[in-house]
């Protein structure tokens, strides 16, 4: 780890400092970060500081889009997450040479995303351990069905403490059109722009004037950073992001959607990508436990799962 024969024993790093710089690197935001484990953004940013201060090295930069990771950031977060994987799976492997991980899961996962991965999870960690009865149940709005839920898989940014978030995979969200419908367009250098264009427009919790939230620059050192809130309408809004995304490609439109789910259509050029020197919060794929404690095999085998099923994310080239 970053030439760790080197750094003497009072600067070595620990499993909380580990978990800092994993959810950083999965949520690429210090606030989602901090929200991820239930610390302050502050708190975050001096744990992060007195990293970099003992390893001598500069492991995050801000960017407009949010932080990002150095050279050396990027290795440490790659150490941090082999690292914390296998410390965070001995007691399932400890657990495992006493029997086979028995009872009952309950996972809940959004829709769209259940539907795509969070399935085939499921399925593979059935296969593995078959004394284990699990129930995928998929919805809308995941945290809303959460009542009595072992684990929830959440992707976007978490608005609420309540919840121990274990950082799975990031995820960013394009703004995206198809590329009829993106030579309709006559002019569209800033998002205040859209207000000329047709909007699909993915309504969730209940929302009742969507908000695209953009921002640029300040990915270098003095260069201001600019932000932008647009309200969007449409003739069409729906609280399905696949009847959005069909009806993005049946060329009705512009959406901002999810990287997961329009990585393959942008690859094969049936989406094409608007806007892209300004950037919408990301959307990274977390999965959230009631408790940090007592945390069960069954919660445990999941975890252990989910994060070698994403790592890297299919949506990446690797599906």
């Amino acid at each position: 780890m970053l030439g760790t024969s080197s750094i003497k024993r009072h600067e070595m790093l620990d499993l909380d400092d580990l978990r800092i710089v994993r959810a950083i690197g999965t949520s690429r935001s210090l606030a989602s970060a901090a929200r991820l484990l239930d610390l302050t953004p502050p708190a975050v940013t001096i744990r992060l500081q007195r990293m970099e201060a003992r390893l001598n090295a500069r492991l995050a930069v801000r960017q407009s889009k949010g932080i990002a990771l150095t050279d050396e950031g990027q290795r440490l977060y790659q150490e941090a997450v082999d690292i914390l994987e296998r410390v965070e799976a001995l007691p399932v492997s400890i657990a495992g040479d006493h029997g086979d991980v028995q009872g009952t899961l309950r996972v809940v996962a959004p829709l769209g995303f259940g539907r795509k991965y969070v399935a085939r999870i499921v399925r593979d960690l059935q296969c593995a351990h078959p004394k284990l009865e699990i129930s995928l149940h998929l919805s809308e709005s995941p945290l809303t069905s959460a009542s009595g839920a072992d684990v929830v898989v959440h992707v976007g940014s978490l608005k609420s403490s309540s919840w121990i978030g274990y950082p799975l995979a990031p995820n960013e969200r394009f703004l995206c059109a198809s590329p009829a419908y993106a030579r309709r367009i006559k002019e569209l250098n800033h998002p205040s722009d859209l207000a000329r264009y047709d909007c699909l427009c993915l309504r969730e919790n209940d929302e009742d004037i969507p908000r695209w939230r953009f921002s640029q620059g300040g990915d270098v050192k003095g260069e201001p950073r600019r932000s932008a809130v647009i309200r969007v309408s449409g003739a069409l809004s729906s609280n399905d992001g696949t009847v959005i995304t069909e009806w993005a490609l049946d060329g009705l439109g512009i959406v901002e959607r999810s990287e997961w789910d329009v990585a393959p259509l942008l690859a094969n050029g049936k989406l094409v990508r608007l806007l892209p020197d300004w950037h919408l919060p990301p959307a990274p794929v977390t999965a959230l436990l009631q408790s940090r404690t007592g945390r069960s095999a069954r919660q445990r085998v999941f975890l252990e799962a989910a994060t070698r099923f994403l790592s890297p994310p299919p949506w990446r080239g690797n599906a």
